[in-house]
């Protein structure tokens, strides 16, 4: 009872305190009262990505002092025609900004920004802005892939406890090793986009800086939000003997089955992406790969009521806080807290690269080149089609592949040695 009261006291002096600062920072003098946001959501609050960007920007709007009132939200826009006409109401609105969160808004994003022109559209994790000769349309992402590698940090760390303490072992379990004694880790992937490949890729070259004999199988389940196909696909992975399910997909699904499942006896645990997966898989939940998203809408709400110019690709990780993973579960290894924080400050120092090409081969060799054409391409004709030519750049540069610099999405294609991709996607 008494561990009950204290957490309510808490709860209610954390809201009485949020309470105070955002009344104190809405008497800001700096901010423009006839400052309006437009938010397009492909999900709401009950999907994480979604969810992640609703918070991102609420803070941000409060840290500057901003009324809710001037932030205006439609939710569960498809990615088609719906997007643009969410778009144009919000210019209807007044709106001086519209932001929407999914890739597949993209198209009709850019359509507004070039029918509106006296205001901005952002189109998060979106690909060509920069070369679409549209002013006013603009791409943002995080370098999340820093994230994932310190995810990955922390799942190898609980790989290797479980190796030292003789719990994992091919006596126990031994679907979980391959042939050649590799332990065996599993991903659940929404699409094969370059988004995912360099996340998985992130976490796997994390995992492998603390373990090194490890595999990897990924499970795709063609959508970004799909509790069942997650749940499935999870299941799927550990079945196939996979000790550690991460997951680049928006929903509870593969944490929860992955608890289900260690309470049943097997080894497994998963690694999250965008919120807290502790709720829902309180002993399997290592942590969550997540986005700081308050760091961008801040600065983008700043700039614009500033009238500064926005830039059309915004990517940033550590080095800003703008990446980050969730609260350790119970269920990590020992040092695990002081063995994150070591690995972020050698992100922010640029002694850990991610994707060093010391640290992997693609057929059995180090990959000395990679050109990557920029141009956003239609895929649909055949042969594909350009419809904005970019410029092709050497993405190896010191030893490294360099993620999200030539614009904030990501482009590592790459499929290194070690990780195996389903070919048919979990139905």
């Amino acid at each position: 009872m008494r561990k009950s009261i204290k957490k309510l006291f808490s709860i209610a002096l954390a809201a009485a305190m949020a309470v105070s600062v955002f009344t104190a920072a809405s008497v800001s003098a700096d901010v423009d009262p006839d400052f309006k946001v437009g938010v397009i959501l492909v999900g709401d609050e009950t999907e994480g990505y979604s969810k992640a960007h609703m918070d991102g920007i609420s803070e941000a709007a409060a840290e500057l002092g901003m009324d809710p009132s001037q932030i205006m939200w439609k939710y569960k826009i498809p990615e088609d025609s719906s997007c643009y006409d969410s778009a144009a109401d919000f210019v209807g609105m007044g709106c001086d900004v519209v932001i929407s969160n999914s890739y597949g808004h993209q198209t009709y994003m850019v359509q507004a920004a070039m029918d509106y022109p006296d205001t901005t559209f952002v189109s998060m994790t979106g690909d060509f802005a920069a070369i679409s000769g549209c002013d006013n349309f603009k791409n943002a992402f995080t370098k999340v892939y820093e994230s994932r590698y310190v995810s990955g940090v922390v799942a190898g760390l609980k790989l290797q406890q479980l190796l030292d303490d003789g719990i994992l072992t091919a006596e126990v379990q031994p679907d979980s090793f391959d042939a050649d004694g590799n332990i065996k880790i599993g991903y659940v992937g929404a699409y094969s986009y370059a988004e995912v490949v360099s996340g998985y890729t992130a976490f796997f070259l994390g995992v492998r800086s603390i373990v090194p004999n490890v595999v990897m199988e990924v499970l795709y389940t063609n959508s970004w939000f799909d509790i069942d196909k997650e749940a499935a696909a999870a299941e799927a992975l550990i079945a196939n003997g996979n000790v550690i399910i991460a997951q680049h997909a928006d929903s509870t699904g593969a944490p929860s089955s992955t608890q289900k499942l260690l309470d049943s006896g097997k080894i497994c645990y998963s690694v999250g992406y965008n919120v807290d997966m502790l709720e829902t898989a309180p002993t399997a939940a290592l942590t969550s790969a997540t986005n700081t998203w308050k760091v961008y809408y801040k600065h983008l709400f700043e700039t614009a009521m500033n009238g500064e110019e926005i830039e059309a690709d915004w990517a940033e990780g550590y080095n800003e806080d703008a990446v980050a993973i969730t609260q350790l579960g119970e269920s990590c290894a020992e040092g695990t807290e002081e063995a994150v924080a070591e690995t972020i400050e050698k992100l922010k120092s640029g002694e850990i690269k991610v994707f060093d090409t010391e640290a992997f081969t693609v057929g059995g060799e180090k990959v000395e080149s990679c050109p990557v054409d920029l141009s956003f391409m239609d895929w649909s004709t055949n042969p594909p089609s350009v419809i904005y030519e970019g410029e092709t750049v050497e993405a190896i540069e010191d030893g490294q592949f360099v993620e999200s610099f030539y614009r904030s999405a990501p482009y590592f294609t790459l499929r290194i040695d070690g990780i195996i991709e389903d070919a048919d996607p979990v139905q």
